[in-house]
């Protein structure tokens, strides 16, 4: 029997309620324990999902737990991550943007340097920091890392993405996973559009990366969500991928082969059905590690990394010029 591993959840909205409490309360050996500013949301969570709730986030970090989930909404992040980090804990998992004060639509430069204060800060307390960027494990997204490599694909020439900022930083993510470090970046901004719920600055940029390759990137707030939220296309040195919304299509054209390959989702699928299942896939992969004390398939240092790509596009629509990422936004841990 496998050892039980105990857990801690901090932040009990939307995400949580509704993509990791579910899955989390349903795995065996698995102890739970919850917290939150609202405290009759707290009793309601622990008696739905049979969890323990903790009356303060202090009470939580003083059992030691094996990993400690931070799905506060986004502008408490890092504050509640510093908090828990005056404690040592073994390891926290923490809800993209890792730090975004002003939300997921409007990462500043700030965001950045508070990110990587907050690595520091879990190196010297002996803390692995993990990130959910969950869009890694797509199917769609698994597949065309398999086929990139096993077809021999090589090296991401030319990008271009459109995204909605629901997914900003997972697409983000995914430029960095698929075309490598980014080097340079310039960008311009545009008008402020979306909802109450999410609204932000449009901005576009243009960016090279570490290995030679370019493309183009814009974020808005100004589609409706009933559309496509991403649509990205991929130029490879021998093939072309293209994908969108959530997992839904991945088409693929391969130098030397007579046609298109296209991977569609079925009658009985929907985008939200493949978002679940993302989440339910990362967080297996991240209690294997867990429990096998292994590190993290997704570490904090990608969260950084993430945050050093946006603070250099907004730095970039500032000031009108070219950011280079290392000369102005270097990460030293």
């Amino acid at each position: 029997m496998k050892n039980t591993i105990r857990l801690g959840v901090v932040g009990l909205g939307n995400v949580a309620v509704n993509n990791y409490l579910p899955f989390l309360s349903r795995q065996e050996n698995v102890e739970l324990y919850c917290c939150s500013r609202d405290s009759e949301k707290a009793k309601v969570c622990a008696e739905r999902f049979g969890i323990h709730a903790c009356s303060s986030l202090e009470e939580l970090a003083q059992l030691q737990l094996d990993a400690v989930f931070i799905l506060t909404l986004e502008p408490f992040h890092y504050e509640t991550a510093c908090r828990l980090l005056t404690f040592s804990p073994k390891r926290l998992f923490i809800e993209k943007p890792l730090v975004a004060r002003n939300g997921q639509a409007d990462v500043c430069e700030q965001d950045f340097f508070d990110a990587l204060d907050l690595l520091k800060r879990a190196k010297r307390a002996g803390t692995e920091i993990a990130m959910n960027f969950n869009y890694r494990f797509f199917d769609q997204m698994i597949r065309l890392r398999r086929i990139v490599e096993e077809r021999k694909l090589g090296v991401l020439r030319q990008s271009s993405w459109l995204v909605h900022y629901a997914c900003w930083s997972h697409c983000l993510d995914l430029l960095r996973w698929f075309g490598g470090e980014i080097a340079e970046v310039s960008a311009v901004g545009g008008s402020c559009c979306g909802t109450a719920h999410l609204r932000g600055r449009d901005l576009a940029g243009a960016f090279t990366t570490k290995n030679g390759g370019c493309g183009t990137i814009v974020g808005t707030a100004g589609p409706a969500f009933e559309l496509p939220l991403y649509r990205v296309v991929l130029q490879f040195e021998r093939g072309t991928a293209s994908f969108s919304d959530l997992d839904v299509e991945l088409q693929l054209e391969q130098a030397g082969l007579p046609y298109r390959e296209s991977f569609t989702l079925g009658a009985n699928r929907s985008r939200w059905d493949q978002y679940a299942a993302s989440f339910e896939k990362s967080l297996s992969a991240y209690l294997d590690s867990v429990r096998t004390a292994a590190p993290a398939s997704v570490g904090g240092l990608e969260g950084v990394r993430e945050l050093q790509l946006e603070a250099a596009l907004r730095r970039s629509a500032a000031t009108g010029g070219r950011v280079n990422l290392d000369r102005e936004f270097p990460i030293s841990l």
